[in-house]
């Protein structure tokens, strides 16, 4: 029997170059580091009064602390909906009623294409022009409406191909001890799919954080809005951005090294985990089956019970 080879191992030759290509590379990065730092020193931007304002108070305290505050606000609660949102268009997806299954998807599909700054636009003048909230709210408003509906259709096809990707009898036991497709789904595959996610769940935090920036364009309050205001107060603008991109890079890595933690742990547990952009059966470890036993456990008795 034949099989398809997607990656040839390189050999001496092809690590030689893709060394040397990588050093080429890295030199480049550094060249060019090197001359947007040196053009920003000719223009004064680097020095030391310019850094100054950044070890006072006044600027964490006045700007970025209330920036850095706003964004986590928004990117929590886009986070919390998304959720909400994903799981309930994730299992209509998933839904034996084909009118059900049919919305579900044109609702997932559409929100999945359209670009998250055009949703923020379109909800803020929608709430501005029919005063659906207080003026101050309806930036904070759009900002989470725009991630809700974007993360919300990604978490909603994550759930679909998690259970998608679970052994066809994990399905077949559940109507073989009496429950119907709708329990089998919520009662054994759901929890499964849900566990296989979280790492790609995790890392989801990372695209909802960096989005929130967004929100710069509709007049939201968030940290990289902070830079323009810094900037014109102690016309230090390139700082600011340097001071307001580490704040970025450090939260974003610390969402990444959780999100890798969670799934080292759930494949030392032997559990299914599906990441970030491969969720399908290429994106899947083994199956627990002390987990798969626990649920068919609890369907039992919940069915025992319901009889």
């Amino acid at each position: 029997m034949s099989t398809s080879v997607l990656f040839d191992a390189p050999g001496p030759r092809a690590r030689a170059r893709h060394r040397f290509l990588t050093v080429v590379g890295l030199v480049l990065i550094l060249g060019f580091v090197a001359f947007a730092l040196w053009k920003l020193g000719e223009k004064g931007n680097l020095d030391a009064e310019k850094w100054t304002p950044f070890l006072t108070s006044e600027i964490w305290v006045s700007y970025l602390i209330p920036g850095l505050m706003n964004t986590l606000k928004a990117a929590v609660i886009s986070v919390l909906l998304a959720g909400i949102f994903g799981v309930v268009f994730g299992m209509g997806r998933l839904s034996h009623n084909a009118v059900v299954r049919w919305v579900s998807t044109v609702v997932v599909e559409f929100f999945r294409s359209v670009p998250v700054l055009i949703m923020m636009i379109a909800s803020f003048y929608f709430y501005s022009f029919n005063g659906i909230f207080d003026s101050d709210i309806n930036p904070l408003a759009a900002v989470i409406t725009g991630l809700t509906l974007y993360n919300g259709s990604v978490v909603a096809e994550l759930i679909r191909s998690g259970v998608g990707s679970l052994p066809k009898g994990q399905s077949e036991a559940g109507l073989s001890i009496g429950l119907t497709p709708p329990q089998t789904l919520r009662m054994i595959q759901l929890p499964q799919a849900i566990t296989a996610m979280l790492p790609a769940l995790v890392s989801q935090l990372v695209v909802v954080l960096k989005d929130t920036a967004l929100g710069q364009i509709i007049t939201y309050p968030e940290l990289l809005n902070a830079y323009g205001q810094i900037g014109s107060y102690k016309s230090n603008i390139v700082p600011a951005m340097i001071v307001i991109a580490v704040i970025f890079i450090v939260i974003n890595y610390a969402l990444t090294r959780v999100a890798a933690y969670v799934e080292r742990r759930l494949r030392e547990r032997g559990r299914v985990t599906i990441t970030r952009g491969a969720a399908g059966p290429g994106g899947v470890s083994e199956i627990d089956t002390t987990l798969i036993d626990e649920q068919l456990h609890k369907a039992d008795e919940r069915a025992l019970h319901d009889r």
